[in-house]
């Protein structure tokens, strides 16, 4: 483990030869480097038995192929928490079940979105672009926000299929406030609505976008960073979170 963690140059070229056989100018080439620059990389992979040479060619052994295999996870997770450090490390972790955040690679590709104090809700307009442009949408939501209401029947208007998972606070309040938009939405055909006692988290997935929010402690919001991806991995977690919170919901389906 030392061996690939503590130098990127031994990494790298285990990582090439698990893709090709190569010489050792191949591998200078690949690299840009001069022979004394990579030569004392590829003598101690040879002595830990993590490539081989034959006649001039080098490649991955047996060995060194079962360590990749479980080494690039363990790389793919640490990169996932550096690239966006200060928002794993500032937030409430603890209503994300274990077993996601143990593929939390599967989050890579996502960047964090923040506002400005002086324009805290900028990213909302585009949050609301990304919705607009989603053929199905599913949420999570332990906060209210004014306008989610007439959005949302919007959707149901436009018979967006629309899931979303609201805890027994804010399914109050929308219940008391907005009695009659909730009714449209709970009688449209292409809409289901779920209940759970109180989550700490608030996530939107469609087709086309996953933005996660987090709150810093169990009573303290964050509006301003939201986690943003759009590739399908992404797009799995977001699916398999929401289904995580559904078996934990009960389905409302009047009022």
């Amino acid at each position: 483990m030392s061996l690939l963690t503590y130098s990127e140059k031994r990494k790298d070229i285990l990582f090439l030869l698990e893709e090709r056989t190569c010489t050792l100018s191949d591998i200078k080439d690949h690299f840009n480097v001069s022979s004394p620059e990579i030569s004392p990389r590829i003598k101690e992979m040879l002595s830990y038995n993590l490539i081989e040479r034959t006649d001039k060619n080098y490649r991955i052994t047996p060995i060194g192929r079962a360590i990749i295999t479980h080494f690039r996870p363990f790389l793919d997770i640490l990169e996932t928490i550096e690239k966006n450090e200060e928002f794993w490390k500032h937030h409430y972790l603890d209503d994300l079940p274990q077993f996601m955040l143990d593929d939390l690679s599967a989050l890579k590709d996502c960047k964090v979105v923040s506002d400005s104090i002086e324009n805290i809700y900028e990213s909302h307009k585009t949050f609301i672009e990304n919705l607009s442009r989603s053929s199905h949408i599913k949420g999570v939501s332990s906060i209210f926000i004014p306008t989610y209401p007439d959005f949302v029947v919007g959707l149901a208007e436009n018979n967006v299929p629309t899931s979303l998972i609201l805890t027994e606070k804010v399914f109050s309040k929308v219940r008391d406030e907005h009695h009659d938009k909730l009714d449209f939405y709970l009688r449209s055909p292409n809409t289901e609505l779920y209940v759970i006692e109180d989550v700490k988290i608030a996530f939107v997935v469609t087709d086309v976008f996953f933005s996660l929010s987090l709150f810093f402690t169990p009573e303290a919001y964050d509006p301003r960073d939201d986690l943003v991806g759009y590739d399908a991995s992404a797009l799995k977690w977001g699916d398999d979170l929401f289904e995580h919170y559904r078996k934990m919901s009960r389905s409302v389906t009047s009022i």
